[in-house]
């Protein structure tokens, strides 16, 4: 990781500017094409959930603004960011997770089925070390419906700085399978542009045969 100069900072004044406000988050929600993702799964027998969470994340990592953290009043880039996920227990209720990410999907998918059954063996959130890291997105799902709109729980903090990206339930549409998808980031480092770039490779990725 690496710290950021602020005072040659293009975002210096971005950061400054939105940094001032009770609530500097803000965040869309959107839909992408997961038909061939969930064709290509079916076909090789692999989890659909792991197969998009891996693609998220291979497109969160190509976008370097959505590396960038607020730590200790600094701006700091990561080499490589994290999956932090929510996993539902059979009891109704569920835990938290974290998986290191790696471009292999093999090695992914693995960290990740471990991680599953931790969570599912256990009880409680599973607070740990790992829900005060801050190279990591905070990725949940909701699979029983689609959504258009969505609101986080929160607490107002102007230096909260880790994304949050969630994923509904599909809904199929003109033959198409749609994946409806919220994002939310700090505007100081993040703008609509950058998560234009997000969603454009995630969407290249979900398109690919891998």
């Amino acid at each position: 990781m690496k710290k950021i100069d602020l005072s040659s900072w293009k975002r210096k004044e971005h950061f400054e500017f939105f940094s001032k406000m009770d609530s500097p988050i803000f965040g869309i929600v959107t839909e992408v094409d997961c038909d061939e993702c969930y064709k290509n799964s079916k076909e090789k027998g692999i989890s659909f959930f792991a197969s998009y969470l891996h693609k998220s994340m291979i497109a969160v990592n190509s976008v370097e603004e959505l590396k960038y953290r607020i730590i200790d009043n600094e701006i700091i880039v990561f080499d490589k960011i994290h999956a932090g996920i929510t996993i539902a227990r059979e009891d109704e209720t569920f835990g938290f997770g974290f998986v290191n990410f790696s471009q292999d999907f093999e090695t992914f998918n693995a960290e990740l089925n471990n991680e599953i059954l931790e969570v599912k063996n256990c009880s409680g959130l599973r607070l740990n070390n790992d829900d005060i890291k801050k190279d990591l997105i905070r990725h949940s799902t909701i699979p029983w419906n689609s959504f258009s709109g969505l609101l986080h729980p929160t607490n107002i903090d102007r230096k909260e700085s880790v994304p949050k990206i969630t994923f509904g339930k599909f809904a199929v549409r003109d033959g198409k399978r749609m994946l409806p998808i919220s994002i939310e980031a700090h505007h100081g480092l993040v703008d609509g542009l950058h998560i234009a770039k997000y969603l454009n490779e995630f969407q290249n990725q979900l398109n690919a045969k891998q």
